[in-house]
């Protein structure tokens, strides 16, 4: 597979704290989203990709270890780069594994560097989230509690989903799954619902998107007119 993504730098240090703060009003919904509030089914499980999905990075190509926390949600690793989520992810994931919404989450990736991804997402904080006083990992919306746990390394999205699906007993059905990469929708063959996420990577509007289209597949409501867009706005 070619990768010919650009890295997306992260802020730098001096900028941490003025785009933080933006990001906290910007990339949060003004209201309550309206999915979380009409009594229509929700996806058990959301499933999500990292590289270009999660993060704006290629984790095997773009990162030099040792990497070290400049904030709770920047890194920097051993050449200086700065590394992030993508802005509208961490209140994303805060939302969906929250008592409110309690959704399951679960990772899906082919990346090489499984044991780095783990030390990125155990690196990165959630914001205004706790866990006995400490702000709460961004890998702990995936591994405890109700997480579906972490599946990365070089293998089919069918594997993938399939170790998930016996570990979490939720049904392919009953998954959304959010990923850039179009040879990745294999998983609509066993059932699981697939959104393919254009360049902002998992975004409020891509979310709300996914859910729309997890939806119309289940028939709880009528399809979009001209579709929700599952095979469209990708980069590739």
């Amino acid at each position: 597979m070619a990768k010919a993504k650009k890295l997306s730098k992260a802020p730098t240090t001096s900028d941490t704290a003025s785009t933080n703060s933006a990001a906290s009003s910007s990339s949060a919904p003004t209201n309550i989203p309206s999915w979380l509030t009409d009594s229509l089914p929700l996806p058990t499980l959301i499933v999500l990709d990292l590289d270009y999905t999660l993060w704006p990075f290629y984790s095997d190509i773009h990162i030099s270890p040792p990497i070290r926390a400049l904030s709770p949600s920047v890194l920097s690793d051993r050449n200086g780069e700065h590394f992030s989520l993508f802005p509208d992810a961490p209140v994303i994931l805060r939302l969906l594994s929250s008592p409110q919404c309690n959704i399951r989450l679960a990772v899906a990736s082919k990346s090489p560097v499984g044991d780095l991804c783990r030390e990125v997402l155990k690196s990165l904080r959630l914001p205004e989230t706790e866990i006995k006083g400490q702000p709460k990992r961004v890998i702990d919306v995936f591994t405890t509690g109700g997480g579906g746990g972490l599946e990365i390394y070089e293998s089919s999205k069918l594997r993938h989903f399939e170790v998930i699906a016996k570990r979490t007993g939720v049904r392919y059905e009953d998954m959304l799954f959010f990923d850039d990469e179009r040879p990745n929708f294999e998983v609509e063959s066993v059932g699981v619902t697939m959104k393919l996420v254009g360049r902002q990577g998992l975004s409020w509007e891509e979310l709300e998107r996914g859910i729309q289209l997890w939806r119309e597949r289940k028939g709880v409501v009528p399809a979009a007119a001209g579709g929700s867009g599952s095979h469209t706005g990708g980069r590739r």
